[in-house]
């Protein structure tokens, strides 16, 4: 199984500080910046766009950007985020007309792709396409608003992933989003996933203005993926 990454979600960040926020939790041992884009459309609220992502790397973020698309439609926003310097796109399948094509274009934008699913939406979405995905994302939350608490079904919903993942032979990170925190995220790669979006449980935590503040959420969360074995 790949390598464990660690994927705060700025949704919860300071977003008057974004760039500050976003140094100090990558300094601290984060790998990925998880990007919540919500149209208040395909779910309800309205969060960032392009421009954020843009203005993240022309501050200096090098870091891969995860943007998870919760909009509706999908494919008009693709290019622009791929040009604003995202590294991952991912989408769900209800709100694309045609997954298949959806994942090529973010492809063909030089982007790696992947598919969201919901806590209630089934695997066959992913019956046909396994071979054109870089990341599937398990909702373990109802998309739409951060800090809710994490869904159990969820980890049955990994294993399946895991095995599906493992038996196709092909290189695709397992990505969980919501109510990831330093006490569960143990049993949650237990069940399989590698990577491990937090943003209330990272964001929420320390105190303001600490340029460390998340160091030690950080290291807790290792310390409890280090303890489960291979």
């Amino acid at each position: 199984m790949a390598h464990d990454l660690i994927a705060p979600s700025i949704l919860s960040a300071n977003f008057a500080k974004l760039g500050e926020e976003v140094d100090n939790v990558l300094a601290a041992g984060a790998d990925i910046v998880h990007f919540d884009v919500m149209d208040n459309h395909y779910v309800p609220n309205l969060t960032i766009g392009p421009l954020v992502c843009e203005a993240l790397r022309k501050h200096g973020v090098t870091a891969p950007i995860d943007v998870h698309l919760m909009v509706k439609p999908v494919d008009r926003i693709v290019g622009d985020f791929a040009a604003a310097g995202a590294s991952y796109i991912t989408f769900h399948p209800e709100a694309s007309e045609h997954v298949d094509r959806t994942l090529q274009l973010i492809r063909g934008e030089g982007c790696k792709s992947g598919l969201v699913l919901n806590p209630a939406t089934p695997l066959s979405h992913l019956d046909y396409v396994l071979d054109k995905l870089d990341m599937i994302l398990l909702m373990s939350v109802n998309p739409g608003f951060g800090g809710q608490s994490f869904i159990p079904s969820a980890l049955t919903k990994l294993q399946q992933v895991r095995r599906l993942i493992d038996a196709s032979g092909l290189d695709i990170r397992l990505e969980i989003d919501g109510g990831v925190k330093a006490d569960n995220i143990a049993e949650i790669k237990t069940a399989g996933a590698d990577t491990f979006v937090s943003g209330s449980g990272i964001f929420g935590k320390g105190k303001e203005g600490d340029a460390h503040r998340y160091d030690s959420i950080i290291r807790q969360m290792r310390e409890a993926l280090a303890s489960v074995p291979r």
